[in-house]
């Protein structure tokens, strides 16, 4: 009989096995639909750059008038992330996930019927509210469904956004050009289809939760060292200028390259696009390959590589001939972009068991920042010119030295590990 009462001490331990089991394992069918996701609300995104030559025609816009409506979307999508992934890090939600997704496509909806200026800005702050919503939870799923693979899921989750992305050239050209605003009215679709995928992520990030999984170790609240404390601030002030800048350097190319080679070169708007499309095309092909990168050379040491290494290509870019203009952008969007999985995994290693916050802080805050460099730059188009802003633009990777002030790999993993 005494024999019965021994399991009875067991279910801590058992418990506990079940907890590791269910954070080491890789779940690559949840990894690719979030994946997915991701492809599709970035693809949404790319929309609003992708419209604006349309809408600078149809409605007589100044660039500056541009760039407030880039400013828009990217303040909205960003400021606001932080703030949910510090809430879902407190209490995950997983039912913001379908529901991002639902004021995406109420944003896309009213983008295709704005008669005037400030319905375009309402509409592209309903997507950005959207994305906002997605994105601290869509990481919080990969690292989730990661297991102890958490470098290949971020290459994965962030390949498919950028994916997104290099779709808004060639979405002016094939839709945009052809069926003008209306266009956008087709991307309820795909935003009706993110709202199915992500209601059945949802479940299993809900299913998760049940079944015990916890992103925040007991240890991860144990009283941190002040000197350490202030070395991980000026990491991730740092890391998050660094993303600014190179979120700032992408918004030159990926919101007004186009207007350049049509002023420079006289080519057409949907050839000008392609342009867009390789450059944007090339950094997703650069982001999935950070990862194995960073492995080999170094998380700090790849994140320095990749801005300082894309200098080159920026300084030449606006002074030569069309065909070596294609090269550079191909070049130029793999270097530039093979960090960008890789700062994330390392502002995550700085917090570890924050998840949903600092992705949200690096993935949203600083591509704000981004935005107030597109706004920038298109005030600073209508005062002196395209072609100087360009050239001036192609210093600024430069700043990506002061990545030398990063703590190396082996700091940055000793802080993760205790």
């Amino acid at each position: 009989m005494k024999n019965n009462s021994t399991p009875i001490a067991s279910p801590k331990g058992v418990e506990d096995t079940e907890s590791r089991n269910l954070q080491q394992a890789t779940i690559y069918r949840i990894l690719l639909a979030v994946s997915f996701v991701h492809l599709f609300n970035d693809s949404i995104q790319a929309v609003i750059p992708a419209i604006f030559p349309i809408l600078k025609e149809n409605m007589l816009l100044s660039f500056a008038q541009v760039g407030w409506i880039s400013f828009a979307l990217n303040m909205t999508s960003s400021v606001i992330q932080p703030v949910i992934g510090y809430a879902a890090d407190r209490k995950p939600r997983p039912i913001l996930l379908p529901l991002g997704m639902c004021c995406t496509f109420a944003g896309v909806m009213l983008l295709a019927y704005a008669g005037n200026y400030t319905l375009v800005l309402i509409s592209v702050m309903l997507i950005g509210v959207g994305s906002a919503t997605f994105h601290p939870e869509g990481m919080r799923v990969a690292h989730m469904a990661a297991g102890l693979r958490k470098g290949l899921s971020q290459s994965i989750f962030q390949v498919g956004g950028n994916a997104g992305q290099s779709l808004g050239p060639m979405l002016t050209k094939w839709i945009f050009i052809p069926f003008g605003q209306m266009g956008a009215l087709s991307f309820t679709i795909v935003a009706a289809a993110g709202v199915a995928v992500q209601t059945y992520v949802a479940r299993w990030y809900r299913d998760m939760l049940k079944d015990g999984y916890t992103f925040r170790k007991k240890s991860s609240v144990r009283k941190i060292d002040p000197a350490r404390s202030k070395s991980i601030l000026n990491a991730t002030i740092i890391l998050v200028f660094l993303v600014f800048v190179r979120s700032w350097y992408g918004a030159s190319i990926g919101s007004y390259y186009a207007f350049y080679l049509m002023d420079n070169y006289k080519m057409s708007l949907d050839n000008a696009q392609v342009y867009i499309f390789m450059y944007l095309a090339a950094g997703a092909v650069g982001t999935f390959f950070g990862g194995p990168l960073a492995d080999r050379f170094g998380r700090r040491n790849l994140i320095l590589m990749s801005m300082v290494g894309t200098v080159p290509f920026a300084l030449v870019l606006p002074f030569v001939n069309q065909f070596w203009a294609g090269v550079l952008l191909l070049i130029g969007g793999f270097v530039l972009l093979s960090s960008f999985s890789v700062t994330v995994i390392y502002a995550q290693m700085l917090y570890p068991g924050n998840i949903g916050t600092i992705s949200g802080l690096i993935t949203g805050l600083a591509f704000g920042l981004g935005g107030i460099g597109s706004l920038v730059i298109g005030n600073l188009i209508d005062y002196i010119g395209i072609t100087k802003v360009f050239v001036a633009c192609g210093f600024l990777p430069l700043l990506g030295l002061l990545a030398l002030l990063l703590p190396d790999d082996d700091k940055l993993e000793e802080w993760a590990a205790d």
